[in-house]
């Protein structure tokens, strides 16, 4: 008897961080999968690559399942988008994982981005603290609102003692 069908896991990785325009490695990695056969294709923006693809062949797994690395030779150009295309009998539709090329100067934008919208949000935390702290007059009742003798109201009104 032999066991169920397995879906493959795919993941898609370059395989040194390099900056654009630089020769790497695009891994699609396919593992956990059963039966043995697979079809793994590459695609750059829409279109089939065959030139420049390597692969580990067939590995097992040891527990009835394989895997299996297909890697693509690329210079990757900023906005392209390669695909890597997985064919297997335990799949109803194929899978398709993308990784897109990106600049560094685009990555180090959002950053910048977040890292202003972070400090933003603090400075306007900061900013109305110290308007409630300054401006927000306390209730009739309390002689003074001076921030010096805030402890002393407060204790008076809530009973904390003071030490």
């Amino acid at each position: 008897m032999f066991p169920l069908p397995v879906e493959p896991a795919v993941t898609v990785y370059p395989a040194k961080t390099r900056p654009l325009r630089q020769h790497n490695l695009l891994v699609c990695s396919v593992n956990g999968f059963y039966p043995g056969h697979v079809e793994v294709r590459w695609f750059r923006n829409g279109q089939e690559e065959e030139a420049g693809v390597v692969s580990t062949g067939l590995i097992p797994n040891g527990d009835w399942t394989f895997q299996i690395m297909v890697m693509l030779e690329v210079v990757p150009q900023g906005g392209e988008v390669y695909a890597c295309h997985v064919e297997h009998p335990s799949l109803m539709n194929p899978i398709t994982v993308e990784w897109r090329a990106q600049d560094k100067s685009s990555q180090e934008k959002m950053l910048s981005g977040i890292g202003a919208c972070v400090l933003g949000l603090l400075f306007l935390g900061m900013g109305l603290l110290f308007y409630i702290r300054r401006f927000v007059s306390l209730p009739s009742y309390f002689p003074s609102t001076r921030t010096a003798e805030l402890p002393l109201i407060l204790s008076l009104r809530f009973r904390i003692p003071i030490s």
